[in-house]
């Protein structure tokens, strides 16, 4: 059901509630009109400081009513009524804030406060039931306002309680009904739930695949929103908004211009469209962190050369533009492009430019982005080519999983024809949507609509202190005893706020917040370790946390002792925090509207105690048991520190890091396209062939080690001399899982064989 009027609470804001006054008398009658009568609920604050902590807590607020009574305290340690209304008003464009006041009071309401309000309340003048009635008015009122239209649209039909004869077959939720199972995921999801789940045959609420009604009204609010010409609601995942653009523009033979850190739907898109790639390859810094592609690998020069220097692509085809360009923005890491920069280079270079975008969907809605992202505001050139962005609304902002939006903005002379784009898009769509998926599309729009700019701005200000925290933390622990470690972070050490040179922790949270100029990259100042780095092109993203542990520095130098990240990730695990992705000797977590200070602080709380675990050495069995269960005779009688060492040794005696950093800088020699290599595997032509036996053939198939979980080699490329690194960083995987069994890392593209008690690689390759 729609939220009533009582899930709204009124904030009542008064230092007269318990005064034995007529005010505090009338005061507490209107409460009760309100409790009462209006069927209303009433949030009391005593003062305005309590009232702001109330208010930047909860969104569900239905209206605020401010007592006009100024204090006499000391403006430099109280709040004012003013300030707390500009504050409200901040955070909120539309919420209906009442002055509570006298008609004398009148004269001393500034413009500024006149101008932020949406009326009066006389405290004494008006009955008690007229001043319940208007606030009730103005609440019911604001309501409607927070509904968007395809989200009020399905409230609304669901609340029409329709005989459904239409699938799905649970039919609104009756069908669960009918078993103790369905009825125990009836009570789990409830009705609001299950009776919103239709299908197609709702035509009150539009079309999906034809893009009308309240639905197609919801795609082109969303365009505003985000920036677009057009944009698009796709329903299973960013994987899916891939595909469906790469089919609208890429055919057979088209050349595609491809980043190699690119998520593996792509990979598939050149699969499917039959395509042959071309590369850009990315930097990595000494400890393994990826970095931005250069700049200059987007140059006219750069792609002819690649176009001609490939050995796949047809002597007749090597003049052709390349049809796609597709670069991951923001990257694994947090570095985000400047989109203008980029657009410069490649504008004539190649038809279509696509950014993945998947993790970064909130970009627009923070001015420290500006120019780093797809969706940007640039002047259209007419050189321009049509510009499409995949965002994963659901990873980053709050659409549910797998609900997605595909971004368009049309070319200075080529323009995409709507009609004919939908031919792909209905290619791929379902004609029976999830139609809950579309309205938390629609939801998560309004959002950066009414407040994205104050929503994105506590998350950076949230990052930022962590970010400081960190400092903070390690330098207390250096002040008692100089050999003290704690986890660091990927950032700059210092920065340049107006000319001057200052330490990061020493700058203001607002300050680095609104600075640009911060997170961007530069050749001087290399905190971020990429070599050539050029300037005005790739900044951090503040929101992306990248923890780094010790045992290597950012020259790429390994101490005599180390903490193998993926121990630390596998112990936050099991206390309940997950990170997003883990390297050598980084994890990587993501500071995004979910996250709140109680996740914060038991972060810190258990990053301490895996310290104090690591300085005392608690042997493994109380920290990782099921490890030492798993493996007693590796692990029984080992302490976390010995066991730490063990790993970083191995991968400093090996070189891990060295290994891995030569093999992802090969692009093996392509011998056939991914797409032949794919109907090989379909077409039943090829064979698993073990590691130590892989020298000389082809694989079938992407081989994608994590971390950092990226292709390695794809599918049909030669693991010859020439990829010899690649092999050389597989076998040093392999042998390592040997060593320390229980850390089998995830490859996709390799499966494994158990022989005597070890492990031993195989993929499928193209049969000889």
């Amino acid at each position: 059901m729609k939220a009533s009027k009582h899930d709204w609470p009124v904030l009542i804001v008064s230092g007269q509630f318990h005064e034995a006054s007529d005010e505090g008398f009338r005061l507490n009658e209107l409460v009760s009109e309100l409790e009462e009568v209006q069927y209303c609920s009433v949030i009391p604050s005593f003062t305005y400081e309590d009232a702001q902590e109330i208010f930047m807590s909860r969104a569900d607020i239905g209206a605020v009513v401010i007592d006009w009574d100024l204090p006499d305290e000391d403006p430099d340690e109280f709040m004012y009524a003013p300030e707390l209304i500009g504050l409200i008003r901040a955070r909120n464009k539309t919420i209906p804030i009442l002055l509570l006041t006298d008609r004398l009071d009148m004269e001393s309401i500034p413009v500024d406060v006149l101008k932020a309000i949406n009326g009066y309340l006389w405290k004494t003048a008006d009955t008690v039931e007229f001043l319940s009635g208007r606030i009730e008015m103005h609440l019911l009122k604001y309501l409607k306002s927070v509904y968007p239209d395809f989200f009020g649209a399905l409230v609304k039909y669901s609340e029409e309680y329709k005989y459904a004869w239409h699938t799905p077959g649970h039919m609104g939720g009756e069908g669960f009904l009918r078993s103790p199972a369905g009825v125990a995921l009836y009570k789990f999801f409830g009705e609001n739930t299950l009776r919103s789940d239709f299908s197609i045959s709702v035509p009150e609420l539009g079309s999906l695949l034809d893009h009308e009604g309240v639905v197609g009204d919801a795609e082109k609010n969303s365009a505003r929103a985000f920036g677009a010409d057009y944009t698009y609601y796709i329903l299973n995942g960013t994987s899916n908004v891939n595909q469906v653009i790469w089919r609208s523009q890429v055919l057979k033979d088209d050349i595609a211009f491809v980043d190699r850190n690119c998520h593996k739907s792509l990979n598939y898109s050149m699969v499917i469209t039959d395509a042959f790639p071309i590369y850009m390859i990315p930097r990595r810094n000494k400890m393994g962190i990826i970095g931005p592609v250069r700049l200059s690998e987007f140059s006219p020069e750069t792609i002819k050369k690649k176009i001609k220097e490939n050995k796949l692509i047809p002597e007749n085809l090597k003049g052709n533009t390349p049809k796609m360009s597709t670069l991951t923005n923001s990257t694994y890491d947090g570095v985000c492009y400047s989109v203008v920069n980029i657009k410069k280079e490649l504008e004539q270079s190649v038809k279509n430019l696509h950014f993945d975008e998947a993790w970064y969907a909130y970009a627009r809605f923070h001015p420290i982005y500006k120019n780093h992202f797809g969706m940007t505001d640039d002047k259209l050139d007419k050189n321009h080519p049509p510009i499409f962005c995949s965002h994963s609304t659901h990873k980053l902002l709050t659409a549910f999983s797998q609900s997605s939006m595909l971004h368009i903005k049309n070319g200075g002379t080529d323009k995409i024809i709507p009609y004919e784009f939908n031919e792909s898009y209905m290619m791929h769509g379902s004609t029976s949507p999830q139609y809950s998926m579309i309205a938390s599309l629609d939801v998560a729009t309004k959002m950066m609509q009414d407040n994205g700019n104050i929503i994105l701005n506590d998350i950076i200000i949230e990052a930022i202190q962590l970010r400081k925290k960190m400092i903070l933390i390690l330098d207390e622990l250096k002040e008692e005893n100089e050999d003290d470690w704690f986890f660091g972070m990927w950032q700059p050490e210092e920065v340049i706020i107006e000319g001057e040179k200052m330490r990061f922790e020493d700058v203001e949270d607002e300050i680095l917040a609104d600075t640009q100029s911060v997170w961007v990259m530069s050749k001087d100042n290399p905190w971020h370790g990429f070599e050539d780095m050029e300037d005005d092109y790739a900044m951090l993203d503040p929101i992306k946390l990248t923890f780094t542990t010790p045992g290597i520095d950012s020259e790429g130098n390994m101490a005599e002792e180390g903490i193998p990240a993926s121990i630390v990730s596998n112990y936050l695990i099991d206390k309940g925090i997950v990170c997003e992705k883990t390297d050598y000797y980084s994890f990587l977590l993501l500071n995004s509207l979910g996250t709140t200070k109680g996740k914060q602080g038991t972060l810190l709380a258990e990053l301490f105690k895996f310290k104090e675990h690591y300085d005392t050495n608690t042997p493994l069995c109380e920290v990782f048991p099921e490890l030492v269960n798993a493996y007693p005779k590796n692990y029984e009688g080992v302490g976390l520190k010995d066991h730490c060492n063990a790993i970083h040794k191995y991968f400093k005696d090996y070189k891990i890091l060295d290994s891995m950093q030569a093999g992802f800088q090969v692009i093996p020699d392509q011998v056939m396209k991914p797409a032949e290599a794919y109907h090989s595997v379909v077409g039943r032509k090829v064979e698993y062939v073990e590691l130590d036996d892989m020298m000389g053939r082809i694989p079938a198939v992407m081989i994608v080690p994590y971390p950092p979980g990226i292709p390695i080699m794809m599918g049909g490329e030669h693991l010859n001399e020439k990829a010899k690194p690649i092999f050389d960083y597989l076998k040093q995987r392999q042998d390592f899982e040997n060593a320390f069994p229980g850390y089998q890392s995830d490859i996709h593209g390799v499966e494994r064989t158990d022989r005597d008690g070890k492990k031993y690689f195989k993929t499928l390759c193209i049969k000889e």
